[in-house]
């Protein structure tokens, strides 16, 4: 999941505390180290899910290679939960990209764990998940009335999956503050 990179409209507690322009710029090369990392693995398929829909669908700074996907209206849960639903069959992650940590030996790991459990999650350390995935299609009511940008978002999403058995990879770091970076 990526949000165009412009000052003011990504990364906005970052902003506040160093200067959206500082902020725009440190996601924007997050978001290029990070698809630099994981798009080139053959051993899964890259989709960038773009908000703000319409402008993300058109804007030159994501790879012209890469398949790119509305998000779609709607909170973090909902727009999670469509992805997870996408096209197509087999397992499927969705991940943050603000997370500098993210390898693609955690992806690999991620997969691997769908082969053995129904959901995958990647705690974040701040009491968040940097990751979700899913061997099939999400349950009905999947992180309806989770607590975003609070320390249960991780526990909140488990509960709404509570018939899915549910591995834990490893846990990393997300970039909301400047104290993060």
């Amino acid at each position: 999941m990526v949000r165009e990179p412009l000052p003011g409209r990504t990364k906005t507690r970052l902003g506040r505390e160093m200067g959206m322009v500082a902020a725009a710029w440190w996601y924007r090369h997050q978001c290029r180290r990070l698809i630099r990392e994981v798009a080139c693995d053959r051993r899964w398929r890259t989709i960038l899910a773009v908000s703000p829909d319409v402008a993300g669908m058109t804007s030159r700074f994501w790879p012209a290679g890469i398949t790119r996907i509305p998000q779609g209206r709607g909170d973090l849960g909902q727009r999670m939960t469509r992805l997870l639903s996408h096209r197509g069959s087999g397992p499927r992650i969705v991940i943050g990209s603000d997370i500098p940590g993210v390898r693609r030996h955690h992806i690999a790991r991620a997969f691997a764990a769908l082969g053995r459990h129904d959901a995958v999650f990647g705690p974040a350390e701040d009491g968040g998940f940097w990751l979700v995935g899913l061997r099939r299609r999400p349950p009905v009511g999947m992180f309806r009335g989770v607590r975003w940008s609070t320390s249960h978002v991780l526990a909140d999403g488990l509960e709404t999956m509570p018939d899915l058995s549910v591995a834990l990879i490893d846990r990393l770091h997300d970039v909301d503050t400047v104290q993060d970076l």
